[in-house]
């Protein structure tokens, strides 16, 4: 039923490409490759302005690995986000690897003190800031997680729109991934771990966020010399109200189908 599912960041190519050619970015950081559709995409933008894109993703899947092979312009750092990103500046990065309060805050603070120490302005795109996982922890490897840091999880349960706890079916990992019991709250979700980033921040950062596909976040830096274009660009997807009622739309139907699958599932399969 994947295909079914609108799910990779590469739904937002047009936009982020579009962001990227407006800062001028040239060396690009991609945290998580999944099947490679958006390092597709992303690889072909740096090679065509003699950049170089790094991509890191602890397990790689064959499709990824391929690119990387047939790509000179791109690199492949097979590690944990965590241990990767210290010290690597880039022009841009792509945060979609393992969707959790304490990973993507972390990935934030590596990326800040990065550009830092560089000198380049802070742009940065993260992928599931709506629902589900924006307040609510995925882990794809909970024992990477500290424990203090990591909420209760079920691998066996779903998700569903406005229940907070977690249900029998529903959109669900099926052993791929597993998510925290209960959603909100502190310390639980990429969301939350973006705006408990900004604080201290807020004067530097400015934010941008399209709820379609998951959601995606954009945060920029304000006195960047390409700011004002690139929220000219941003300014009519964000927060946009048409694209988050059909948001919640594909999410009905699909966690729809879902429910008849399960119920087939049910009467006919031993």
């Amino acid at each position: 039923m994947a295909e079914l599912l609108l799910h990779s960041l590469s739904e937002f190519g047009e936009i982020v490409l579009a962001v990227l050619e407006t800062a001028g970015a040239r060396k690009v950081v991609e945290v998580g490759s999944e099947y490679g559709t958006m390092t597709r995409l992303l690889a072909a933008y740096v090679a065509e302005r003699g950049g170089s894109l790094t991509a890191i993703d602890p397990a790689p899947s064959p499709e990824a690995r391929a690119l990387f092979e047939a790509s000179p312009a791109a690199e492949l750092i097979e590690k944990p986000s965590l241990e990767a990103l210290e010290g690597l500046a880039a022009d841009a990065y792509l945060v979609d690897g393992d969707h959790n309060y304490h990973t993507v805050l972390r990935e934030s603070r590596l990326i800040w003190e990065a550009t830092r120490r560089a000198g380049k302005p802070f742009l940065v795109f993260y992928h599931d800031v709506g629902w589900p996982w924006g307040r609510r922890d995925l882990y794809y490897d909970p024992e990477r997680i500290p424990a203090a840091d990591r909420r209760p999880f079920t691998w066996d349960h779903g998700v569903v729109p406005g229940e907070s706890g977690v249900v029998e079916g529903g959109f669900r990992g099926e052993g791929g991934w597993a998510c925290a019991l209960t959603e909100g709250g502190p310390r639980n979700g990429v969301l939350t771990a973006i705006e408990d980033f900004v604080p201290g921040k807020e004067e530097s950062l400015a934010w941008a966020a399209i709820p379609a596909v998951f959601g995606l976040g954009v945060l920029f830096e304000r006195n960047a010399p390409w700011s004002k274009a690139v929220e000219t660009l941003l300014v009519p997807y964000h927060q946009n109200p048409l694209l988050a009622r059909l948001e919640q739309n594909r999410l009905e139907c699909y966690l729809r189908v879902i429910e008849w699958q399960d119920r087939y599932d049910a009467e006919h399969v031993a």
